[in-house]
């Protein structure tokens, strides 16, 4: 769409691109359950299986895709639950300051929590009025939109709590752990670059910019 402003660096495409490491799980409900665990209030496990789903408040975003390798579809609008219902349903124990978020064979994430509870991040179940495909993620995924696509899990099965932050599966393998694709922060490396800008400018240069604008 012309004039739709993008981040920089980032391409547009159309139609919705499929992107995953391994494979497509198979989903088998009598299994399935979404647990939150870790740091919780009371120390316990929370967990809903697939049919609870369906009691929990539910919300409609509609935002953009940014892929760390350049790509950007626009208008895509998701319905599920808004990712700060969790925390009012399982609250956090105090000194809580990120979250991992966990998916089929192993796949993470982690996020700041401030991310996680941002209004646009929620637990989709639907894409563009219908269900999610297999390979979108269905049952449940996770959407950051203001953040790249990799923060965004598919399949997901955990919300681990967390006092500490620690690198999840692509953070581990060279990319950049905040993920701001209005910042360009696709790789691990540009954080040490990031760390020398901010002990320049603490001899009393300009601040360091601030956090542009998402476009969605």
């Amino acid at each position: 769409m012309r004039g739709h402003p993008i981040p920089p660096g980032q391409r547009l495409v159309h139609g919705w691109p499929v992107s995953h490491y391994g494979p497509v799980p198979r989903f088998r409900p009598e299994r399935w359950n979404l647990r939150v665990f870790g740091a919780t209030a009371s120390g316990e496990t929370h967990e809903w299986r697939f049919d609870d789903l369906a009691a929990l408040p539910r919300v409609t975003v509609v935002s953009d895709l940014h892929c760390a390798s350049g790509s950007t579809s626009i208008g895509h609008e998701w319905y599920g639950i808004p990712a700060a219902g969790v925390l009012d349903l399982v609250p956090p124990a105090p000194g809580t300051t990120h979250v991992m978020a966990w998916a089929e064979y192993g796949y993470s994430a982690n996020l700041r929590l401030g991310d996680f509870t941002s209004p646009r991040t929620l637990l989709a179940t639907h894409h563009d009025g219908e269900p999610l495909t297999a390979e979108h993620g269905f049952p449940l995924r996770l959407v950051v939109p203001h953040l790249y696509g990799y923060k965004s899990v598919k399949w997901l099965r955990g919300i681990e709590y967390m006092t500490a932050d620690r690198r999840g599966f692509w953070e581990e393998r060279g990319y950049h752990n905040l993920a701001d694709p209005w910042k360009q922060q696709r790789y691990s490396y540009q954080e040490d670059e990031e760390d020398e800008e901010v002990e320049e400018d603490d001899g009393g240069g300009s601040p360091p910019p601030t956090e542009a604008p998402s476009a969605t």
